[in-house]
């Protein structure tokens, strides 16, 4: 992990922000689950990882934009990163040093995607809900290091950049419901990304994704193991 991890918004009046990864300190948290904190020059980033002996896939999990690790539909994130070990996928549930800050957030993002590097992880996707769609489209423009990203009830601010995500797989997700924002935002999004693209709009979902809560799961978990899922699953 060594070298500095740099992010720039593109605007004029940004500077470009750098990041390095000084330290990483683990410890167990649950059965089967770390506590990773990767002590960076810019402040701490706390993680839940859920490591796969042998497997060579990794997926990146961030939610809105308060943090936190567990993301929509009933805490989806947290099931499918245990589920996901049995397919040769690791998962990295990463909590924001700055919530609601999208360059600083994409840096967390970034630096996780280095964490799993280190690893022998090689094939990594990213996945955010809400602000973290766009935070994960950001990340995933910027490193070649990633292999898919998934948006859930995206954001379009911080998402305008998606274009350069390509030649590696989206999927747009959202809830035709929803009411803090629109699924017009994810179809935007949809409009401005190149191919390979996919946009997936359940009819009757709010922005949480709840009332579609099984399709959800069974779609991002074929997805992601059709993606990344190579590892060795004994």
């Amino acid at each position: 992990m060594s070298g500095d991890i740099k992010i720039s918004s593109g605007s004029v009046d940004k500077e470009e922000l750098s990041l390095t990864i000084n330290a990483v300190a683990t410890r167990e948290f649950a059965p089967n689950i770390l506590q990773v904190i990767l002590q960076t020059s810019r402040g701490d980033i706390e993680c839940l990882f859920h490591p796969c002996q042998g497997g060579t896939g990794g997926v990146i999990w961030v939610c809105g934009s308060l943090g936190g690790y567990d993301g929509p539909s009933f805490g989806i994130f947290s099931s499918l990163s245990k589920e996901l070990v049995a397919d040769g996928i690791s998962s990295l549930r990463l909590h924001y040093r700055v919530p609601g800050n999208l360059e600083e957030c994409a840096l967390d993002v970034l630096a996780g995607v280095s964490f799993l590097k280190s690893l022998g992880i090689e094939g990594i996707a990213l996945v955010g809900h809400s602000f973290g769609g766009a935070v994960v489209i950001m990340a995933g423009a910027f490193s070649p290091d990633v292999k898919a990203v998934v948006g859930l009830s995206s954001q379009t601010y911080g998402a305008q950049g998606v274009a350069k995500v390509a030649p590696k797989p989206l999927l747009l997700i959202h809830g035709k419901r929803d009411r803090n924002l629109s699924v017009q935002c994810s179809e935007l999004i949809y409009e401005w990304a190149k191919e390979p693209k996919e946009l997936v709009i359940y009819q009757d979902s709010g922005h949480f994704l709840r009332e579609c809560h099984q399709e959800l799961h069974d779609l991002l978990k074929k997805w992601l193991v059709e993606r990344v899922g190579r590892g060795d699953k004994g």
